[in-house]
This record gives structure tokens, sequence and C-alpha cells, in this order.
């Protein structure tokens, strides 16, 4: 029997404990990553069970028109699960059993944005399938493009493994690049300090997109300190002062470029490209994926494709950042 209850401040270790064991799951979803934002969202989690034990977790906040959205302060969410022991006949009977409940709560619809699926430990896909039953409509498809490190790094032909390295699949343009920035003198060091970092993304952003950081300093300072090992900023610096800049998110099977900010002269001289080189070939080898993040805007109707076609330049390739959209009237 599936029952289905509102996350409660009193559930927190419980939660907290699912999460760092699931199947599907990033620090995003513990609650010291979701609650660092409570006062733009109102939270509106909930909790799965079959019989005692959680079956699922949703993070997910309400907002003023009555639609549950599965967390708008974060980047991807869905149904959590646990490693074993729940398949797609149980996923869409907790969906079911959920919405009855949501129904009688006076919810009208769910926006839903499921975990892509590189960043799941097992496949985890479940929740899509019981959405395309359930008759929910795909409102957006964003493309990010990630590199598979790991795999590049250690192929199996036959019976031989071989190793490669990430380079061998940069294009031209980008092995030029990375050639030329060889001749500079510059340093790449790790901050722990947001405000460096912050200030080159805001005016970048500003100055090529007319749009701004979803973090402020204070906020990105306050996640840092909460997660030092998982949030890391990383600076190239030449001519004595920051030239370009990476903030990665590491999930443990995939190092994310929440972040990517370059100054002028950064641009000017290519020194992102180096920058990215050495991260990807020296920091996060052992990682299943290396994610530059989507290249799209208004919901993946609008594609940069200068934007694109650079991280494609590293190797990078295509994932898919759905979202749907599920009536409940």
């Amino acid at each position: 029997m599936i029952t289905i209850s509102r996350y409660t401040p009193e559930s927190r270790h419980e939660w907290d404990k699912f999460v760092r064991n699931a199947r599907n799951s990033t620090f995003l979803f513990l609650r010291d990553y979701m609650d660092y934002h409570a006062d733009r969202f109102k939270d509106c989690s909930w909790i799965a069970r079959k019989g005692s034990g959680i079956a699922a977790i949703l993070p997910a906040n309400v907002s003023e028109d009555g639609i549950l959205h599965s967390h708008q302060g974060l980047t991807y969410g869905g149904w959590i699960l646990p490693e074993r022991h729940v398949d797609g006949a149980d996923i869409l009977d907790i969906f079911e059993a959920a919405i009855e409940k949501w129904k009688d709560e006076g919810y009208k619809a769910l926006d839903y944005k499921p975990l892509p699926y590189i960043y799941s430990l097992h496949p985890s896909q479940e929740d899509e399938y019981a959405l395309f039953r359930l008759g929910a409509v795909r409102t957006e498809c964003n493309l990010s493009t990630a590199i598979p490190i790991a795999e590049i790094c250690r192929k199996i032909i036959g019976n031989e493994e071989s190793s490669d390295s990430p380079r061998s699949f940069y294009n031209k343009l980008r092995r030029r690049a990375l050639s030329k920035s060889a001749r500079l003198d510059f340093t790449i060091k790790e901050y722990n300090d947001a405000a460096p970092i912050m200030a080159m993304t805001t005016a970048c952003l500003k100055e090529r997109h007319d749009a701004a950081p979803v973090h402020s300093i204070k906020e990105m300072q306050t996640l840092k300190d909460l997660f030092p090992e998982q949030i890391r900023f990383w600076i190239l610096e030449y001519a004595s002062s920051p030239q370009a800049a990476v903030c990665i998110y590491d999930t443990g099977r995939v190092a994310h470029a929440q972040y990517i900010a370059t100054t002028t002269l950064g641009r000017e001289l290519d020194l992102l490209t180096p920058l990215i080189d050495y991260l990807i070939n020296e920091i996060y080898t052992s990682h299943p994926y290396f994610d530059f993040g989507i290249s799209n805007e208004n919901g993946g109707q609008y594609l940069n494709r200068g934007l694109l076609r650079h991280k494609a330049s590293f190797g990078a390739t295509g994932v898919a950042y759905n979202r749907y959209f599920l009536d409940l009237a």
C-alpha cells in the first residue's frame, strides 16, 4: 500500500539519509541545499511510503497559482528512488496515489523536471514512462552537452583495454587554441571566495546576454561553505588578474559547469580553453561525465548555436533536459 505525505522538518534526517543512498540523486536534494532559498519558494515536498519504508521522495514547491513544481529552485528533480526494489509499476502506483492526494488538497497541476540520465547511478526513467501513461505534456526540451570522460579514458576493445585522452576528441580549432595558450604565462587556482567568480559571471552575462546569474554572491558563498567538496571555484589568472572562471557542481558522477565566465581579454586570448582542458584532464578525469549545461533560451525553443558548438568542440554531445506538465483538474 502506497501512502503519500508532506515533508516536514521533523523528517529532515530521514530525507537526507534517503537522498545519500538513492540511485538517481545529487547533493542538490539535501535539505541544506534546498532550504537555502526557502524565503523564495514555498516548500511542498513529498514522501511516498510503501509499508513503513520510504519508496520515493519528491523535492517540490507550490506557487501562488496552485501549481505544484518539482522544485523551481533546482535545475532538475522528480521522484528520487532507492537503489533497488522500486520498479516502473511501483512508480506508476506512486504517481496515482500522489495525484489523488494532490487533487484532494486542491493543487491544479504538476510541473515536473526529471533528472537527466547522466546524473543517475542506475537507469531511473520510470517517472517519464509514468508521465506518458498519465497523459503529461512535454513543455520544454533543453539541450545540454556532456563529455563521457571516463569512457574516453578507458576503452575496451575486444578483450583488450586501451587508454585515450579527452584531448583526442577536441576539434582542430580547440587543439589550436590550446597550443596557442601554452605559450602564455597563466596560472590556474582554486578559490574559496565566491566574490571574484560571481563578479566575473555577472559582468559576462550582462555584457553578452543581458542576463544575471541565478545566485547572488552571498547565496553562492553560503552554498560553497555548506558544500565545500561539491562546489568548487576555478579561476585562470593572466596579466595579474582573473580572466576566465568556472564554477563546478560535483555530484560524484558528473562535474557540472554551473557558471562559465570570461573577461574581454580572456575571450580575446581564448583562455577558457586551457581552463576547461585543465579541469577535464587533471581534476575530473575519473568522473563519468563533464556537463557543460544547456545552450537554450525560451524552454528550448531557441538554440544558441555558437555556444553549443563551442562546447561540442571539446568532444561534448547532447543530453536532453526535459520538462513536463500534468493537469490535475
